[in-house]
């Protein structure tokens, strides 16, 4: 009879098959075949012998769902035939047909051969579908279930592949790691400069060898201790704690801090790096320390140097000075006007260069303490429009419109030294003229805060200073040209001008600052602490005591 494959032509060379039936009675293949095309049972292939379907299913690519086989057969019968198909295929469903004769023997052979159902003839219709198509999905279960075991044990495979590199690169990585913590606990045990890790709090967790000895006591009584505790502001006018110096976002430099050894006494001044770092969900701060005793020295030489110098300076160029003026004036004899004209221009030049030696000397005494601050007491209403009327022939060059907002003040006397807060409010009128446009506009403004405290504004609608330049600002040898971008000292300022403004207001307790836009002009504000009505117990009519200061 040869193959008949159910719904699709036997000749096609694709082989999908679902089911395989053997019987070698053709009444029964015919009847089967009927039946199933009633139930559109599809993918079906009918042989009427156990040989020629055992030759079929060898090949691999012709592995069925369902193999129903007949009993009683020739040359190879249902047993036979099904034990050679189980060991092709241990995970299909094996079906048996037999007759009533046959049942003890076969139920005998299908327990030993694990064989899915036996079927008795004649079968009932509804009894043979249902049990083919369990037999189908039992084979799918089982074909899925080997399918999911084979990618398990892959799985397993590759995870006990992965899990044994894993183990040699974490040993790798914590070699490594171990190297990498040795060498930067050796840095940070023998580094040259003191080095702190301290909490948001400012508690000190942990500090080098160096901070041991810049302090002079052990670790034992220096952890767990707040960093304030042992590091203190230079700055007399200021209470600010290390601690407040520090920004999460960004990495911090201080040089106005100092540290005293609780052994020997000594007292060293330190330049701090405050760097952020992110540990255990949470900020911390690494202090670098290091001692700038060296570099103060130095500095104190320099300046020394340049005092000396620029007040060795000052008698020859006054001397100079004076001898131009007897000159010109025709003390000295009568001369021409050309050689008037050169005269004029040395001694501009030597006046130009005695300002700069005296804004030297000024800046050094300043520095050094050794500048006496003269307070009195006087209307500062009176005292600004004073200036303004000194000023007046400057306002006039460039055509700049004055705007004077003072307070009332009546009653209230500002103490300070009226000369050195002059050459303020001069230099910060100066270059808002300097700065300002043609038909500009400048204001002064005064102001009461907090009963007994002066604001000093001064505004002008110049060029404006970048967010970039404004830090330096008040810096030593930092001038500003016409465009407002900063450069180092020119022919046409000595670059101090802002820096002494600076030294004078907080060696008043007071504060200077500066807002601006680029383009936008500038707001100079000057802030005089507890400055009203103050009462001076040692000032007299017949005498006024100076009040010393130091910076």
């Amino acid at each position: 009879m040869g193959i008949i494959k159910l719904g699709q032509n036997v000749n096609n060379k694709e082989q999908n098959i679902d089911i395989v039936i053997v019987d070698d009675d053709k009444i029964v293949l015919d009847s089967l075949k009927t039946l199933f095309e009633i139930e559109g049972i599809k993918n079906t292939l009918f042989f009427d012998s156990s040989i020629k379907a055992y030759k079929f299913l060898k090949n691999k690519q012709n592995k069925p769902k369902v193999v129903i086989s007949d009993f009683i057969m020739p040359k190879l019968n249902g047993i036979e035939f099904l034990t050679k198909v189980k060991a092709l295929y241990d995970d299909i469903s094996l079906i048996l047909l037999t007759g009533y004769a046959d049942k003890e023997n076969a139920i005998k052979a299908i327990n030993e051969l694990e064989i899915y159902k036996y079927i008795e003839k004649p079968w009932d219709n509804d009894n043979l579908i249902l049990n083919i198509k369990n037999a189908i999905e039992r084979s799918e279960l089982i074909s899925n279930l080997k399918n999911k075991v084979i990618e398990l044990d892959k799985a397993n495979k590759a995870l006990e592949k992965y899990s044994q590199n894993l183990e040699i690169i974490v040993d790798e990585k914590t070699k490594t790691l171990n190297q990498v913590n040795t060498k930067l606990n050796a840095i940070f045990d023998n580094c040259a400069d003191s080095i702190v890790l301290i909490n948001k709090l400012g508690k000190i967790s942990r500090i080098n060898q160096e901070f041991e000895t810049l302090s002079g006591l052990s670790k034992n009584i220096i952890l767990n201790k707040n960093i304030n505790d042992f590091i203190c502001s230079t700055k007399l006018n200021t209470k600010k704690k290390i601690s407040e110096t520090i920004d999460k976002e960004k990495n911090v430099i201080v040089r106005d801090y100092e540290i005293k050894n609780k052994i020997n006494g000594n007292i060293t001044p330190l330049e701090i790096s405050i760097a952020p770092i992110y540990i255990d969900n949470d900020y911390e701060y690494i202090l670098v320390i290091r001692d700038i005793s060296m570099q103060k020295k130095m500095e104190k030489l320099r300046d020394d140097f340049i005092a000396t110098l620029t007040h060795d300076l000052r008698t020859p160029l006054l001397a100079s000075i004076q001898t131009l003026s007897y000159l010109i004036d025709g003390t000295l004899g009568e001369i021409n006007e050309k050689q008037m004209k050169f005269l004029a221009t040395m001694k501009t030049t030597n006046c130009d260069m005695l300002g700069l030696v005296n804004a030297l000397l000024e800046v050094y005494r300043y520095e050094e303490g050794k500048l006496s601050l003269y307070k009195e007491n006087f209307d500062i209403n009176e005292f600004i429009e004073h200036i303004n009327s000194q000023l007046e022939s400057l306002y006039i060059t460039k055509k700049i419109n004055i705007k004077l907002f003072l307070s009332q003040t009546k009653g209230k006397n500002v103490y300070a030294d009226k000369n050195e807060l002059r050459r303020v409010l001069v230099n910060l009128c100066g270059n808002a003229v300097k700065f300002s446009k043609i038909n500009g506009e400048i204001k002064i403004t005064t102001s009461i805060m907090n009963e007994n405290d002066l604001k000093i504004t001064i505004e002008d609608k110049g060029e404006g200073i970048s967010k970039e330049e404004l830090p330096q600002l008040f810096n030593r040898f930092i001038s500003f040209n016409d465009s407002g971008k900063t450069n180092i000292k020119n022919i046409n300022s000595t670059g101090l001008g802002l820096y002494l403004s600076k030294k004078i207001i907080e060696a008043h307790n007071g504060k200077i600052w500066v807002e601006s836009i680029k383009g936008n002009g500038s707001k100079f504000f000057i802030l005089l602490v507890n400055c009203l009505n103050v009462i001076n117990s040692d000032f007299k009519l017949e005498e006024k005591k100076s009040e010393k200061i130091k910076i």
